[in-house]
């Protein structure tokens, strides 16, 4: 992976991050089922434009170390941009990264420029299944209960890389060796039990005001897609999209789609900062 290493230490844990390019800063969260690595493309675009992109393994990710012990996301995050000199940046965020991007922006609004949530997790949204999510579920959980590992990661291809109602394989070649790889480290890690459970966003998602661009998959998960569609909704600043032919991870996926979509999103967000600015200094 590109860019300059880092390592920060919150708790015991030593949180493993890249970053690359000067300017304002664009901080990735990755999915749950994957690492920092789902954003290289994205980074490298964002740097090429003027932008300081920022990525960072979570507790059971990638080449994060962290020992048992009790901590809390948001506190890491926190722990990430500390170090990092950073008091507000624009968030990316997928799935659980999503989640996390949410959940910083309601305990710090006025340190979030701009949100970019894609097939977001919510901390306490509701979930349902259709019949065919239902047997991949199913699926996940006998292999989970075996402890095959193995199948356990090419079940949650087929689910989160393809799309649930999707052919397994649908989505070959690198974007799914990086995927199964991804997911083979954290599926190897050993458990963390003493995560602290973060208060319920659901209810308080239009209190989130940043500018958000909301992407979903219409490959994904339905409840997801409803998701996509409330957030839209209640969401005072958002603008939503629903990606053509695409699942749960379409930075790896469809990286190109994804990158011009961020792109515009910064371009918007860094048009809106310079005439606050302008406005500001009387011009």
């Amino acid at each position: 992976m590109v860019g300059e290493a880092f390592v920060v230490e919150a708790g015991r844990a030593k949180l493993a991050g890249r970053q690359l390019g000067e300017g304002l800063p664009v901080v990735f969260l990755h999915a749950g089922v994957c690492d920092k690595r789902m954003w290289s493309e994205q980074m490298v675009m964002v740097a090429e434009e003027g932008w300081h992109a920022i990525a960072y393994d979570r507790r059971g990710y990638g080449e994060t170390e962290s020992p048992d012990e009790a901590f809390n996301h948001v506190d890491d995050l926190e722990a990430v941009l500390g170090a990092l000199g950073i008091h507000a940046a624009v968030f990316v965020g997928c799935s659980m990264g999503g989640g996390l991007a949410v959940d910083f922006a309601l305990r710090h609004p006025g340190r979030v420029i701009g949100l970019v949530l894609i097939g977001t997790s919510i901390t306490g949204a509701p979930w349902s299944a259709t019949q065919a999510e239902q047997q991949l579920e199913m699926a996940e959980e006998d292999a989970w209960e075996r402890g095959d590992r193995d199948m356990l990661n090419r079940v949650q291809a087929h689910q989160w890389l393809d799309g649930p109602r999707a052919p397994n394989g649908r989505v070959g070649g690198a974007a799914r060796d990086l995927f199964l790889d991804m997911n083979a480290i954290a599926l190897g890690k050993p458990q963390l039990t003493l995560e602290e459970q973060r208060p319920a966003a659901w209810p308080r998602v239009s209190e989130v005001g940043a500018p958000t661009l909301l992407l979903v998959g219409d490959e994904d998960f339905t409840a997801l897609i409803d998701r996509h569609e409330h957030l839209s909704e209640e969401m005072p600043n958002a603008f939503a999209a629903v990606l053509e032919g695409v699942a749960h991870i379409p930075s790896i996926e469809r990286p190109e789609l994804v990158n011009s979509m961020l792109l515009e999103f910064l371009d918007a967000i860094e048009g809106g900062d310079e005439e606050e600015s302008d406005d500001e200094s009387g011009d």
